[in-house]
C-alpha cells in the first residue's frame, strides 16, 4: 500500500462480524437466521428495536452466542431516545480498516476492535413521514437519519472488504451466496452492494433537500416557542 491507495485486497471475505440496524424490519428473520446458518460463529452487533427483534428471531441460545448490543461492544450506552447509537470511533474503525494496512490492524488491536464485514442498514422513513397529511417541519426534521447514512457510506466506501446492504429484497440472495461459499462474499458482490448503497443515500438526501427547499421560514418558526421572548 502506498499512501492512501490500496494495492492488495481479498476477493473473498468471510462474514465474521455484521452490524444490523434497520427501521424497516422486513425480512430480518431471513437475514439473521441465514447469517448464523452460514457461519455459526458470526457476531451480530445491533441497536435498539432491531436488537430486541433479533433476540426474538434468534431465540435465547443463539442470541446469547451470536448477538451483542452495540453499546456493549463500544462501551458507550445509547443516549436517551436513541439520539446517538452507532456514531463511535470503534464502529468506524471496524468499518473502514483495510486488511493489509499494518497501522489499521494495530489500531484494531489497541482498541480491541473487530473488522465489521457486513452492514445491514435502512434509514428513518423520511419520505413516508413527509407524505403524511399531518406532517410538520419538526416531524420531518426528527426523521432525518444521521447514523444510518454514515454507516451506509462508510461501509460502501470500503467495499474492498465490507458489504453494505440497504435493501431487504437482497437478504435472501445474500444468504444463499453465503451458504454456498463458506460464509464468504466476493468483491463483485460487495461492489454491487456499494453502488446500490450510494444510490440509496443520494435519493435519501435528495428527498430531504427537496422537502426543506419547499418550506418557508414561517413554516419552520411556527413549530416552536421562542424561549428568549419569555
Amino acid at each position: 500500500m502506498a499512501g492512501n491507495v490500496v494495492e492488495m485486497i481479498d476477493n473473498w471475505v468471510k462474514i465474521d462480524t455484521a452490524l444490523v440496524s434497520v427501521s424497516d424490519k422486513t425480512g430480518l428473520d431471513v437475514l439473521a437466521k441465514g447469517l448464523v446458518e452460514a457461519n455459526p460463529d458470526v457476531l451480530i452487533l445491533s441497536t435498539g428495536g432491531t436488537y430486541k427483534k433479533l433476540q426474538e428471531i434468534l431465540g435465547e441460545t443463539l442470541a446469547a452466542k451470536n448477538l451483542m448490543p452495540v453499546s456493549d461492544y463500544t462501551g458507550q450506552p445509547e443516549t436517551q431516545g436513541g439520539l446517538v447509537k452507532t456514531l463511535d470511533f470503534k464502529i468506524y474503525l471496524g468499518l473502514l480498516t483495510e486488511t493489509y494496512n499494518d497501522s489499521h490492524q494495530q489500531d484494531l488491536e489497541r482498541t480491541q476492535g473487530r473488522p465489521i464485514d457486513l452492514v445491514a442498514v435502512n434509514l428513518y422513513p423520511f419520505s413516508e413521514t413527509v407524505a403524511k397529511d399531518d406532517v410538520t417541519v419538526e416531524k420531518a426534521r426528527a426523521n432525518i437519519d444521521i447514523g444510518g447514512p454514515t454507516m451506509v457510506r462508510a461501509s460502501a466506501k470500503n467495499y474492498l472488504r465490507v458489504a453494505s446492504v440497504v435493501d431487504p429484497s437482497d437478504y435472501a440472495p445474500l444468504v444463499s451466496m453465503l451458504k454456498e461459499n463458506g460464509a464468504k462474499l466476493n468483491l463483485e458482490k460487495r461492489f454491487e452492494f456499494a453502488r446500490k448503497a450510494f444510490a440509496h443515500t443520494a435519493s435519501y438526501d435528495t428527498a430531504i433537500s427537496t422537502y426543506l427547499a419547499e418550506q418557508t421560514f414561517e413554516n419552520v418558526s411556527g413549530c416552536y416557542n421562542d424561549e428568549t421572548t419569555r
